[in-house]
């Protein structure tokens, strides 16, 4: 399957400067589902960081990211406050189905908010058992958003801390990033962590949108080479519609790009 790769999705020089980025219009006021969130977030945190230099404020469209940690949200509520898309955790590992990834879903998707899938890599299970996992766990739903791998360290899991050298997560991890790909038709987004990042090299991967957690400052200062598009800059968030601290993120760019990069990164 051809599908639309991110550097075919460029467009002129600040899209350029985004890495990805490709196509269509931005709506104001209240959104129907498939439309794009156009109000400024209003969300609080519970541990603020004192930013310096460029802040996530400057950037215009946030989103969160949420798993069965996460209590039941008021999405509409949610999505009226500024939530402009959601990452929502599907699956982990080969056999592991997140107990509230479905309600998390319908909710995103009844409230018309941009909403995609993740899964979080096991390090000890087969790359293609995983992708498939994920592959039944999730709908191909045209209009939302690409999938994502989440690749990090777990040193506290119970059943596999295991690190395999950088070349080995590497090559199992184009596994799964393929399998995927084909199925949905869209090449996944790769969240990850610094000392991840820096570990296993991952810029070595080639031409992927990646999501980077920076929580002290803006990703340029802390990943080398890194050409991001989400950042995730806070895990301490308080937003209208959801109880408790919640993942804060920030897409790279502005209100007409962030249009652009649905269009052309959409399922």
């Amino acid at each position: 399957m051809k599908t639309l790769t991110r550097r075919a999705a460029l467009a002129g020089g600040a899209a350029a400067a985004l890495g990805t980025l490709a196509s269509c219009g931005v709506t104001g006021g209240a959104q129907a589902p498939g439309q794009v969130v156009s109000t400024r977030p209003d969300f609080g945190d519970a541990a603020p960081h004192p930013w310096s230099g460029r802040r996530p404020s400057d950037h215009p469209v946030h989103g969160i990211d949420v798993a069965r940690y996460q209590d039941p949200l008021d999405w509409r509520r949610a999505q009226q406050a500024g939530v402009s898309f959601a990452f929502i955790k599907a699956t982990e590992g080969a056999d592991n189905v997140d107990a509230a990834f479905r309600e998390h879903w319908n909710g995103a998707g009844a409230a018309g908010v941009p909403r995609g899938a993740y899964h979080f890599y096991y390090f000890c299970a087969p790359a293609a058992d995983q992708a498939r996992n994920f592959i039944r766990m999730v709908p191909r739903i045209p209009g939302d958003l690409p999938p994502v791998l989440d690749l990090e360290w777990n040193p506290f899991s119970p059943t596999c801390t295991w690190r395999p050298p950088a070349a080995t997560v590497r090559s199992e991890v184009q596994i799964w990033l393929d399998m995927v790909e084909r199925h949905f038709g869209q090449s996944p987004v790769i969240y990850t962590a610094i000392d991840f990042w820096e570990t296993n090299e991952l810029w070595r991967l080639g031409d992927y949108d990646f999501w980077l957690r920076s929580v002290a400052a803006d990703p340029s200062e802390r990943y080398a080479n890194a050409r991001w598009v989400f950042w995730q800059y806070s895990s301490t968030g308080l937003v209208p519609g959801a109880r408790g601290e919640i993942d804060l993120n920030a897409f790279a760019g502005s209100r007409a790009e962030w249009a652009r990069w649905l269009a052309a990164r959409r399922i």
